[in-house]
C-alpha cells in the first residue's frame, strides 16, 4: 500500500530482479566439491554481495555451511541476529573500541596489523580471532615489517586463540600469474616461521577454489561464485546462474532519421526505426556507462542500448525484432541466462563485482526456493 492507502500492486513497473536460493546453493555445493577435503566457508559481506544477506545466509547454513565472512563488525552483528551457531569472521578487523561487542556477539577479527593484535589481546577477553597474514596484495594484512617484528616476539600472540590464519591471493583469477604461487609460498613460509602450522589456514577464496588443492590448505571462503559470478578469468563460467534482472518497456517510440536519443544527443539516427523506454536506470544500479554499449534480451532477440542511461530510464533499439513484441508492458532481460552479469559488466568497462554489489532496493525482489535437490529455478 502506499502511504495515502492506495493499492498500487496492479500497477507496479518496478524491475524485477529474480533471485534463485537453490542455484546459490548449488554453486557453494560445487565450490565445497571442488575443495574437499577443506571446508568450505562462505562470503556474505555487502549484504551478501546485493542479493539480501537475510534470504541468503540461511538457506546457505541449512546445506551446511559452518563458517561465514564479512567485511565489517555491523554486518557480523546482523548475521548473528540470523544465525546463532556458525563461526563469523570480520575481515576488516576490530576497531580499537569495538573488541567487546564483538566478543559479546561472538564475531572473530581478522587482525591485521600489530596494533589490533594488542588490542584484541587486551579486550578480547581470549575469544577467537583469525591472523591476517599481507603475502603479496598489499591490501588489509601484516605487512613485512610488522611480520617481521611478530616473528621475532611471538608472546604478542600468547592469550589470543588463533582460530584460522588466512592471507588472500592477488590475482587469483588468474591462475597463470606467477604471483600465486609466490603468495602461496610465502603463505606457506610465515606459516612455519610464526610456528602456526597445526592452526586452521585459509588462503582462496572464489578464484583459488579452482588453482588446485595445494590452495586449499583447511579452509576456502568464496564469496561472488557463490552468486554465479565467473571464478576465472577468459574460461568457461562452471557456476549456475543465480539472478535474473528484467525491467518493463514502458512506451516504445517511433523515430526518424536525424533525430537523436537521449540526454546529450549521443545516438543520432541513422534510418526509420522504433526506440523502447525500459523503467530502471543508473539510480537502480544500471551503469551510465552502459549507454550506447550495453544491451538487453527480448523474445530471445539481442536489443542494444541507444543514448545515455538516464536516472530513471534506458532506451533500446527495437527496430529489428518484430514489432509485436515490443510493446508496453512486456518485460526485457537485462541479466539472466541470455545475458549473464559477467558480460553486462564487460559491457560496462568494469566487472561482474561491482554491478552485483549495486543491485538497487528499489527493485521488486523474488526469491526462489531450493527444491528438495536444490535444482531448480533460472537456469544457467
Amino acid at each position: 500500500m502506499s502511504p495515502q492507502g492506495d493499492d498500487l500492486s496492479g500497477e507496479d513497473d518496478r524491475p524485477i530482479l529474480t533471485i534463485d536460493l537453490g542455484a546459490i546453493v548449488d554453486n557453494w555445493r560445487l565450490l565445497a566439491d571442488t575443495a574437499r577435503p577443506a571446508e568450505a566457508a562462505a562470503a556474505v559481506k555487502a549484504d551478501a554481495y546485493g542479493l539480501g544477506m537475510a534470504r541468503v545466509a540461511p538457506v546457505l547454513a541449512a546445506a551446511g555451511v559452518r563458517t561465514f565472512f564479512v567485511a565489517t563488525a555491523e554486518e557480523g552483528v546482523a548475521l548473528r541476529s540470523l544465525l546463532p551457531a556458525p563461526d563469523i569472521y570480520v575481515l576488516n578487523g576490530v576497531a580499537p573500541r569495538g573488541a567487546a561487542a564483538m566478543v559479546r556477539h561472538r564475531l572473530r577479527p581478522c587482525l591485521c596489523s600489530l596494533a589490533q593484535i594488542a588490542g584484541w589481546k587486551e579486550s578480547g577477553e581470549g575469544s577467537p580471532a583469525a591472523l591476517h597474514i599481507d603475502t603479496g596484495i598489499n591490501r588489509l594484512g601484516l605487512p613485512p615489517d610488522e611480520l617481521a617484528e611478530l616473528t621475532a616476539d611471538r608472546s604478542r600472540l600468547r592469550g589470543i586463540e588463533i582460530a584460522l590464519v588466512l592471507s588472500h591471493l592477488a590475482c587469483g583469477d588468474d591462475p597463470d600469474h606467477p604471483l600465486n604461487r609466490r603468495q602461496l609460498e610465502a603463505f606457506r613460509a610465515t606459516i612455519a616461521a610464526l610456528d602456526l602450522a597445526g592452526r586452521p589456514a585459509s588462503l582462496a577464496a572464489s578464484s583459488g577454489v579452482f588453482l588446485g588443492p595445494e590452495f586449499h590448505f583447511s579452509l576456502v571462503r568464496p564469496g561472488a561464485s557463490i552468486y554465479g559470478l565467473a571464478p576465472l578469468a577468459d574460461r568457461p563460467n562452471p557456476m549456475r546462474q543465480a539472478l535474473r534482472l528484467e525491467g518493463k518497456i514502458i512506451q516504445v517510440r517511433r523515430v526518424d532519421r536525424g533525430m537523436t536519443v537521449g540526454y546529450g544527443a549521443t545516438h543520432p539516427v541513422g534510418e526509420p526505426g522504433r526506440i523502447a523506454v525500459v523503467g530502471l536506470g543508473y539510480a537502480d544500479g544500471f551503469f551510465r556507462a552502459l549507454g550506447n554499449r550495453g544491451h538487453g534480451v527480448l523474445g530471445g532477440h539481442r536489443i542494444p542500448v541507444v543514448g545515455r542511461v538516464s536516472m530513471d530510464l534506458i532506451t533500446l533499439d527495437v527496430s529489428a525484432i518484430p514489432p509485436g513484441l515490443a510493446l508496453p508492458g512486456a518485460w526485457v532481460e537485462l541479466i539472466g541466462p541470455h545475458h549473464p552479469i559477467d558480460e553486462l559488466a564487460q559491457e560496462a568497462g568494469s566487472i561482474g563485482y561491482e554491478l552485483l554489489t549495486a543491485l538497487s532496493r528499489r527493485y521488486r525482489r523474488v526469491y526462489i526456493e531450493p527444491g528438495p535437490n536444490a535444482k531448480q529455478g533460472i537456469a544457467s
